[in-house]
């Protein structure tokens, strides 16, 4: 009996968790256009059917429960596109799931992780101002303890900052931006003029220079990752977004990451406007991209404008061969391999049909014989079906024709053997023909 009142008990606590995690996402309709306005909201934009939106399902409900006990501000909801597709479509959904946050007129879409952690932060940044106040020394510090990327305005109104305003409203889905006086910065930062924009990164801090770094947005771009960081699939997506170059090492703790760190720290003049340092651990992710076997350890470098991509010519142990080997590739002398031309394109589709396939036979080969067996099967069947098919219908002709005495063979020398009887028998009918008149012919005299 007692344990009979512990499971219901169990269950009625974990309808009302359930409940209570419902309601703190909403379900979304057609009147959603018109109520939205005044409020900030986070919308997940799914499909019925899709596998993703079921992986992200209970993560969403963990974001609307944390928002809310938060006291945020974001409401969270969930539409099903397939249901409104029209209202899904003014939104620009493309595919599914699909996160953005909808703030007055604006749009931002989140690209990051799925998990509840990114997703709060982002929902947290984009919800507040574009660019936030450092009012004093002790704010610059707790917030440098906060973010490993820190922008900052240091000055007062120009149009240096207007342009930072807009630069922050653009790329505030990726990383937060500041402002500040020049009283409330560190006393170890000494800034040689003013007004300006700082990134503070890596234990230091370097600032903007219009003439050397080309427009502001495309630095803060640049500038927003580590000198050195982890890389993995989505880390490489965002920057293949800066296109520049990005030298990785594999194998993490290996003798080649504390080159490729050395180099990204003391060459940073050098190569930090081309160049983006990182590593991977194992190399299957970049075996896919270049469709080949890359050693561990190693060193490569690719060009995410165009998935060019450069090995070393010989291995790589000091630091100088990696500087020479980056140099290389900046001035042109380094062999480049891929690309994204027709013919790479075209081995790119072969490729990954082939990586599918082996990925299917290995987790199941069952399956996989099933899929890609029997199709290939009934194909082959079907072919040999319709070549012995028409051997068949051959072979009967002929035998007809034979029994038939009509092949050609056979009909011309019959049609020969006609004509000599014709010859041979011409003469003789005339003879006889002679031979029959001539008694009436004397009858007649």
């Amino acid at each position: 009996m007692a344990e009979v009142k512990a499971s219901l008990f169990c269950g009625v606590v974990a309808a009302l968790l359930c409940s209570t995690a419902l309601a703190f996402v909403e379900d979304l309709d057609e009147t959603f256009k018109d109520t939205r306005v005044n409020d900030i909201w986070l919308v997940d934009f799914y499909a019925p059917w899709c596998g993703y939106c079921k992986k992200l399902e209970p993560i969403w409900f963990d974001v609307g429960a944390e928002l809310k006990s938060s006291g945020s501000p974001v409401r969270v909801g969930k539409m099903d596109a397939t249901a409104y597709s029209g209202m899904a479509s003014e939104f620009g959904v493309r595919g599914y799931p699909t996160i953005k946050l909808l703030k007055g007129d604006l749009a931002f879409s989140y690209k990051g992780p799925r998990t509840k952690d990114d997703i709060v932060e982002f929902a947290n940044r984009v919800a507040g101002p574009a660019v936030r106040a450092l009012p004093s020394k002790q704010m610059f510090e707790h917030m440098m303890k906060r973010h490993d990327v820190l922008f900052v305005y240091v000055g007062a109104d120009s149009p240096l900052k207007e342009k930072y305003n807009d630069v922050a409203s653009e790329l505030i889905v990726y990383t937060y931006f500041f402002s500040a006086s020049e009283e409330a910065l560190p006393e170890s930062v000494s800034l040689s003029e003013l007004p300006t924009v700082v990134v503070f990164k890596d234990g230091g801090h370097f600032t903007y220079d219009e003439y050397e770094d080309g427009s502001l947005s495309s630095w803060v771009n640049k500038e927003r990752f580590q000198g050195y960081l982890q890389i993995d699939g989505f880390t490489l997506y965002e920057l293949g977004e800066t296109g520049e170059y990005n030298s990785y090492s594999f194998e993490c703790f290996s003798f080649l990451k504390r080159i490729n760190m050395r180099v990204a720290k003391e060459y940073r003049e050098h190569f930090n406007r081309d160049f983006q340092f990182g590593h991977m651990d194992g190399n299957d992710y970049i075996n896919s991209l270049i469709m080949g076997e890359v050693a561990v350890p190693s060193v490569i470098i690719l060009n995410t404008s165009n998935e060019q991509y450069f090995l070393p010519s010989e291995p790589i142990e000091t630091m100088e061969q990696l500087v020479q080997f980056i140099s290389g590739v900046l001035n042109g002398s380094a062999q480049a391999y891929g690309g994204d031309g027709f013919i790479q394109r075209i081995k790119r589709v072969a490729f990954d049909a082939k990586s599918t396939i082996m990925s299917v036979f290995r987790s199941s080969p069952l399956l996989g014989c099933f899929l890609f067996g029997l199709p290939l099967g009934v194909i082959s069947l079907m072919c040999y079906g319709i070549c012995t098919a028409e051997s068949d219908d051959g072979s009967e002709d002929m035998d007809a024709l034979k029994r038939e005495g009509l092949t050609d063979e056979e009909e011309e020398e019959e049609e020969e053997e006609r004509q000599r009887a014709a010859e041979l028998e011409g003469p003789a009918e005339e003879e006889e023909d002679v031979g029959e008149k001539a008694p009436e012919e004397k009858k007649t005299d």
